[in-house]
């Protein structure tokens, strides 16, 4: 496997987040066919990387 540079992608935590940090993921947008997701309590441990295409149909379930 390959590895995928992610350094210079930009980390959008969510809005639920609370100002301490809480429990929250962050999502970094803009690569063409993946969607990067880490912990942002512990964002060096690495991300998830989900093909854009389950990460859309992902957020579309929960927003219904």
């Amino acid at each position: 496997m390959r590895a995928i540079d992610l350094s210079h992608l930009r980390w959008r935590r969510s809005s639920y987040s609370n100002s301490d940090g809480g429990q929250c993921l962050e999502v970094a947008p803009g690569h063409p066919s993946l969607v990067p997701v880490r912990d942002s309590k512990d964002p060096s441990r690495g991300a998830l990387l989900f093909e854009a295409a389950a990460w859309t149909a992902f957020v579309a379930g929960v927003r219904r």
